[in-house]
């Protein structure tokens, strides 16, 4: 399965980096400005990309994953990151406003239905407006699958992921008080919304440093410093998302929900050594989505720029190119 061994080889599937054509700030509401681009052909086949995090933003590295002269790539910063306003604002800022959004893209840039391509929580909000809007995708691609789930929660934030990797997880526990431990997103939620901006800095960049360790396969457990404004807000909405379990109605409403877009086809790469998303999720949708295939990664983790990840991502979107799937 895993084709494409190593990063150098692995690069030459991506498609060199490609200007926007257009990009604009997009009144959504509630005070809310969300930044919108759009890259390669503006007459070819509409996909959308959703960041992860919450918080993460997009870059101009996620446009490399499609053929420029065949897609017309539409990128946004969610509410609250990158470069949306009010930066690491959680006000009005929930899966739903979220989900509204990108229905308002769809319309402000006169498209149909399109492709839906996400990774991370990208993944999970891929699902949601999927379910939400099945008329609107004509098919999804999904990355490290993450369904917002407590069990999820718990492996990554109760010390499950912190068994393989005991060093930055002791790192990003020792900032917490004993007696606090038993819940860290709590903990961290505490501090993260303190109103002091050095704690919440200071904060946000131990909370962005435990995720960033065990992104990578060949990760050797340690992080580098991210610059305070984007580590805050960053954590500040991940955090913000995660204790109010998603915002969605109960625990496992995504796999609940799957019969609204059993039609629709779908694309799942994954990771097989995923310390952040691990692949139980990924394959518990695809058992119940007669219309995806599942495609294991052998040897990666989590990250989008992972070399077999990378080249698998290409390689679907090529075959949805060329009319092949």
């Amino acid at each position: 399965m895993d084709k494409y061994p190593d990063q150098k080889r692995a690069v030459q599937y991506l498609y060199p980096p490609i200007d926007a054509f257009d990009q604009r700030m997009l009144g959504v509401g509630q005070g809310h400005q969300i930044y919108v681009e759009q890259c390669g052909n503006p007459n070819g086949i509409p996909v959308v990309v959703l960041h992860g995090g919450p918080g993460g933003g997009c870059s101009p590295a996620m446009r490399r994953y499609f053929d420029p002269s065949v897609y017309r790539v539409i990128l946004f910063d969610q509410r609250g990151c990158g470069r949306s306003r009010p930066h690491a604002s959680v006000e009005n800022n929930t899966t739903w406003h979220l989900v509204a959004d990108i229905e308002r893209i769809r319309h402000a840039l006169d498209i149909d239905n399109w492709i839906v391509f996400g990774g991370s929580w990208g993944a999970t909000l891929a699902l949601i407006y999927a379910q939400t809007h099945p008329e609107s995708v004509t098919r999804l691609v999904l990355r490290g699958v993450f369904l917002m789930t407590q069990s999820e929660l718990d492996w990554f934030y109760g010390g499950g992921a912190g068994k393989f990797w005991p060093e930055p997880w002791e790192r990003f526990v020792s900032l917490i008080p004993e007696a606090e431990r038993g819940n860290l997103i709590a903990a961290y939620h505490k501090r993260l919304f303190s109103g002091d901006i050095t704690q919440e800095i200071r904060y946000g960049r131990a909370w962005s440093a435990w995720e960033n360790a065990l992104a990578s396969i060949h990760s050797n457990g340690a992080s580098g410093e991210s610059p305070g404004d984007y580590a805050r807000a960053f954590a500040r909405l991940e955090n913000h998302y995660f204790i109010n379990d998603g915002f969605l109605e109960f625990d496992g409403q995504i796999i609940a929900n799957m019969d609204r877009i059993s039609h629709i086809p779908g694309h799942i790469v994954q990771g097989r050594y995923d310390m952040i998303c691990p692949p139980t999720s990924a394959w518990r949708i695809s058992e119940v989505w007669p219309s995806a295939e599942l495609r294991m990664v052998r040897n990666a983790g989590h990250a989008l720029s992972e070399p077999g990840i990378s080249a698998e991502l290409v390689r679907i979107m090529d075959r949805i190119a060329e009319g092949r799937t």
